[in-house]
Formats: structure tokens, sequence, C-alpha cells
């Protein structure tokens, strides 16, 4: 199949093909290019994954070969909704719900996203994509109401892909890097349940639905591109870290997404009054900047009148330390072991109650005494999930 053009618009020409067989996808509108595919087969995966770990549906949404976010289909609550801004929408079915909890946990990260859903894409779903900045959607089928709602979008040229949800790929991988080629195994590890028995610390107590957070975390890892760390809550990722050369980088990144999400469920924002008629981007850039340290920047004279209807206070540190207190229940997940407690003492400042790492650092003792320190219940899952 010929792309629009590899990584960048220079890169001509581009294509993909497959050895053996047919190619499992059928592109029904648009013209996808490289990133758009890489972003699709990613994205695609790991929806498979957590559908099959968790037995809901499941949404990403994928930007430059890593996920912006993920979610299961967990209903929403009337803040959540209101803080994924879908609250105007009415009830949600579940494929809707997963991805604007997806897309909802990060929205600026989201901006131009490619999607991936793990079931049929429906009216409910295609309606909430139509009013968003995306560059395509892959999915194992679309109703026919659904299909043209998004036939619409960027004037006819958005991509859509359908992809057969019975292939089974080689189970060997191969690429090729300045003309020479790689060759592994496929990462067939399945994520369930029983990577989260090696419980290490003193507190042994993890409730259903944060194992289900950790398989979350775990299998979103799975296909972030690593050092990768995941705060997930309430069944979605709230937090991703990706490409980091430290990890308690990782972590720090992770972790200020984490803030950042559980800053919009605050009455500061929430009772922001936007002006009529704003762009979704812009409303959501001046959340992200009214939060951030950077606020002057939507809140000086001859700006904020811009966007807000009248001029909102301050949100202070200490407001926004004391508002952060309240974030709890957070499962965090890392692709490999945590060197260092100083990992732990950051997590715990989101929220954390419940963390899955490989172990096997000499430093396990550290963290392990960190989590202790914090009631923090530590699992050794014993696996890493690098993936480039």
């Amino acid at each position: 199949m010929e792309l629009k053009y590899g990584c960048n618009p220079n890169q001509k020409p581009s294509s993909i093909y497959i050895e053996n067989g047919e190619l499992p996808i059928e592109v029904l509108n648009g013209k996808p290019g490289y990133i758009n595919l890489l972003d699709a087969f990613n994205g695609w995966q790991l929806v498979k994954e957590l559908k099959k770990a968790t037995g809901l549906p499941a949404a990403t949404s994928f930007k430059h070969v890593s996920p912006a976010g993920a979610a299961v289909a967990v209903s929403l609550d009337e803040t959540t909704a209101k803080v994924c801004f879908v609250d105007d929408l009415g009830d949600l079915s579940q494929i809707a719900t997963a991805y604007a909890r997806a897309r909802g946990a990060d929205r600026m990260s989201s901006y131009g996203d490619f999607i991936a859903l793990s079931d049929t894409c429906d009216v409910s779903t295609a309606k909430l994509i139509q009013r968003e900045v995306s560059d395509g959607i892959i999915a194992p089928d679309y109703t026919p109401e659904a299909l043209e709602i998004l036939k619409s979008k960027r004037k006819g040229t958005y991509n859509i892909v359908k992809i057969d949800p019975e292939y089974i790929p080689s189970p060997i991988e191969k690429k090729t890097v300045y003309g020479v080629t790689f060759e592994q195994g496929r990462n067939e590890l399945l994520i369930d349940n029983s990577l989260l028995k090696n419980i290490v610390s003193k507190n042994k107590d993890i409730p259903d639905d944060k194992k289900r957070d950790l398989l979350i975390s775990l299998i979103t890892l799975k296909y972030t591109q690593s050092n990768s760390v995941c705060y997930v809550k309430n069944g979605m990722a709230v937090g991703i870290g990706a490409g980091q050369q430290s990890r308690i980088h990782c972590t720090r990144l992770a972790g200020n997404k984490a803030d950042n999400y559980w800053l919009r469920h605050s009455p500061q924002v929430l009772g922001l009054e936007f002006v009529d008629n704003i762009r979704r981007p812009d409303r959501d850039n001046a959340i992200d900047v009214y939060i951030s340290e950077e606020y002057e920047d939507v809140l000086k004279d001859g700006t904020w009148q811009n966007i807000f209807k009248t001029k909102p206070s301050v949100f202070t540190l200490e407001q926004k330390k004391e508002w952060l207190t309240k974030n709890t229940g957070v499962s965090l997940g890392s692709d490999a072991f945590f060197p260092f407690g100083d990992n732990i003492e950051r997590a715990r400042k989101s929220g954390t109650l419940y963390v899955a790492e490989p172990g096997g650092s000499i430093r396990d003792d550290n963290v392990i005494e960190t989590c202790d320190k914090y009631n923090i219940a530590l699992c050794f899952t014993g696996i890493r999930l690098f993936h480039h």
C-alpha cells in the first residue's frame, strides 16, 4: 500500500507491505502516512490487549508512536464528564466512554491524535470524534451511520482504517535501520493478574479495581516508547511519561501530567467561564496555562478578555498543593525497575498507593522501604516492557 509519505514529507516513496498473505487493513477513507500507521498498529495492539485483560471496551489516543491516553469503559461520573468535556453529549455508549476518557486525560497531548478502538465505532463515538482535532482512526468495524459522520471530517480527507480483528502477525519482527535489518521475536507476553501476585511490600491489599488499573498501566507501557511510566486512576491512564533517558524524569513527567489531570477537577478550573464560541483547542490550552506557573500569560490585561467572560483569580501554589493532597488511589506501572526510592517519593505526591514494576535493582530494598514508609502496595512483576 502506497503511503502519503514517510516520517517527513521529503521521505518518498513510502509504503507498507506484508511478506506473506494480504495486509490486515482496509483504508475506508483518506490516505494515511507512515507515522499514522505506526500509531494505528501500536494503538490497535494496545486496545486489543486492554479488552482481553479487563473484559471492557478500550480506546487509546496515540501521538508520535506513544499513547497520549488510554482507557477502558468505566462509567463517567458528572465531574469526570465535565473534565473530559463530554457532559453535553448525554449518555455515551461504552466504546465512546472509553475514548472520552482516553482523550480527556491529557487533551493537550491528544490534539491531532490517531485513535484506536477495540470495538465497532458507533454513532455515539463518531459524534464525539467529529468535533475533535484528530488525524485518523483504526477500529475493527464501523456502523454505516458512524462511517458517514467520520467521512465528513477534514473536508472528507479523514483517515479511516478498518483492521481484521482475527489477524495474527508473524512471530518474528523485523525492521531496517541504516541499511541493517534487525530481527526479534514479537513481544507476545500475556499481561494478567498472575503478574501481580508477588507483593513485596508490607501492605498486601490491592483491591480488584486497582489490579485492573495496574494491568492498564502495564499494557499501556508495553506500547509506549521507553523509558516510560504510567499513572492510572479509575480505568484511565492519567499520566504517561515516554521516551525519557532517566527513570526519575519519566516519573516526574508523568506525575506532572497526572497532577494536571487532577487539578482540572478543582473548583477553580471547573468554575472557569469561557467566552462564547471559543475554539476547543484554545480553551484546552488556556486551562493548561492557567494551572501552570505561566498563568500570567492568560490572565494579563488584553488577553484574558479574549478567553474568559470574567477574569479568574490566580490559582495559587498553596491552593494547588492543597487540592493535590485530595488525590489518592492512583496506580503506577513502570516498564523497568526503579533504581532508587526517589521514584516512589515522587509518585506518592501524585496520589499513588499501588505500584507494579519488574524488580531486580540492587536497591530493591530501598524501593520497598520507601513504599512501606507510605503504606504503598508494591508488586514485582519480574518482566520488563521496553518498546522501541
